[in-house]
């Protein structure tokens, strides 16, 4: 795969990871292709979208690779994703300039739950993380997944809160 048909360079992904997959399965950086692959139908496990036109998937496929800082993985089964997650790189001016990676929008198909996806995509995307540089990973969940993320390696670090600015819709709709 050529580093420009993705999303960024595959490079950057743990071969280990890569290689540890169940025959068949591909993980890899998103592509512009994957919208006609099922990435929303994937990621809408968690949240979501709304109604989305391809021309509008290209144009934030587009700004979000230009800016450098967005690395999103799929895992690819038969032609369709049946895995997404996403890894945000914060610079900062604290620990000599380091960066920072947030992890977000881990979603596995449901029919593809219970194969060791969800944790192959978290050792990928902190795979990722370190190859670009950053000191350490963070991610919020849910109190129920809490005993998942312990099992990729993540230990609670604080209390995470938001702030919405948007009209609630229902509850799991919030990503």
């Amino acid at each position: 795969m050529s580093a420009s048909k993705g999303h960024f360079s595959p490079s950057v992904i743990s071969a280990d990871v890569v290689s540890s997959l169940p025959a068949g399965y591909t993980i890899r950086p998103l592509e512009r292709e994957d919208y006609h692959k099922g990435f929303f139908e994937c990621i809408q496990v968690l949240t979501s979208t709304g109604d989305v036109s391809e021309s509008r998937f290209l144009e934030r496929y587009d700004y979000m690779k230009n800016l450098g800082v967005h690395y999103f993985l799929v895992i690819e089964h038969e032609g369709k994703v049946v895995g997404t997650g996403t890894l945000m790189v914060e610079r900062k001016f604290i620990h000599d300039l380091g960066s920072v990676a947030h992890i977000e929008e881990i979603a596995i198909r449901k029919e593809e739950q219970g194969k060791g996806l969800g944790l192959k995509m978290i050792q990928a995307l902190s795979s990722v993380a370190k190859n670009v540089g950053c000191y350490k990973s963070i991610l919020g969940c849910s109190p129920e997944n809490e005993g998942f993320y312990q099992k990729c390696g993540f230990k609670r670090g604080g209390l995470d809160m938001n702030q919405y600015y948007e009209e609630e819709k229902n509850s799991w709709e919030r990503g």
